[in-house]
């Protein structure tokens, strides 16, 4: 598995395995799947309502703890710096680990102005050994500047929603500066169009792949980490094998121009919030 170095010098596999909305039952079945079929990063989240689940496929894919990268994230119901903590540590009973290697606010949910308390919290456990990198979802620049005023600690990941007709360029120079690593939630959008976009289709057939993997492979080249989700065993597999191959200046350009500016969702960080 290829991987970036965090700001903390932590290592972060290159592509991720998404767990949105699987329930328990499928997410034991689904992870496990994806570890033994080379997956090495799981992403969850409290608010998924399936940790239990996650954490039952990380314990039974027959592969070290140590070798398996696992991010949570924290529920918007548990902002403060005492429910952060409580959060924190019933997210892991849930899961039944001793540690996460990645936590990270899942919304800044700023009408509740409380993200910061929330990252003070963070610093704490992960100080504790209870976490070993802290980063944030959906957070805007104006978040994480306020995170560094009040804390002189940012985050080493910002999960965003990111595609290739929303290719968060500004967000993306942003964080590069900071030295944050993007992750992309629904990278390929649901597969939204996918199949139906002709550029992605030519550039597929020219190198005989499928378009959800020239996406990946587009976004690995620009050091986003995807995190798509899938229950298919052969996607599992397609999905990391984006390394043995790339795409060409041209290619590349090419997906470049189909930025639209639309997103999948589109929800804005200043008023989208999460309970």
């Amino acid at each position: 598995m290829h991987t970036h170095t965090l700001r903390d010098g932590r290592e972060i596999p290159a592509v991720g395995f998404g767990t949105y909305p699987m329930s328990d039952a499928e997410a034991e079945a689904n992870v496990a799947e994806a570890i033994m079929r080379g997956h090495r990063l799981i992403d969850t989240a409290a608010q998924y309502g399936n940790e239990k689940g996650v954490g039952r496929g990380v314990r039974n894919s027959g592969v070290d703890r140590e070798e398996i990268f696992v991010t949570t994230k924290l529920a918007g119901k548990d902002h403060g710096y005492e429910p952060t903590i409580a959060a924190a540590k019933e997210s892991l009973r849930t899961m039944g680990l001793d540690y996460l290697d990645l936590y990270l606010i899942h919304w800044p949910n700023p009408s509740v102005d409380l993200y910061v308390e929330s990252w003070k919290a963070m610093i704490a456990l992960k100080e504790e050994g209870l976490v070993r990198s802290i980063g944030t979802s959906n957070f805007l620049p104006e978040h994480i500047d306020r995170l560094g005023e009040e804390t002189s600690e940012i985050p080493v990941v910002n999960q965003i929603e990111l595609q290739v007709r929303e290719q968060q360029e500004k967000w993306r120079a942003y964080h590069e500066k900071k030295r944050i690593v993007t992750q992309a939630w629904s990278p390929l959008g649901r597969m939204q169009g996918l199949d139906e976009t002709p550029e992605l289709g030519d550039i597929a057939d020219t190198l005989g792949v499928t378009p959800a993997q020239v996406v990946l492979r587009w976004m690995v080249q620009n050091k986003i980490v995807p995190i798509p989700k899938t229950s298919t065993p052969e996607r599992m597999e397609q999905n990391l094998n984006v390394f043995d191959w790339e795409l060409s200046p041209e290619q590349m350009e090419v997906i470049k121009r189909l930025h639209t500016g639309i997103a999948y969702k589109g929800f804005d960080p200043r008023k989208h919030e999460e309970f």
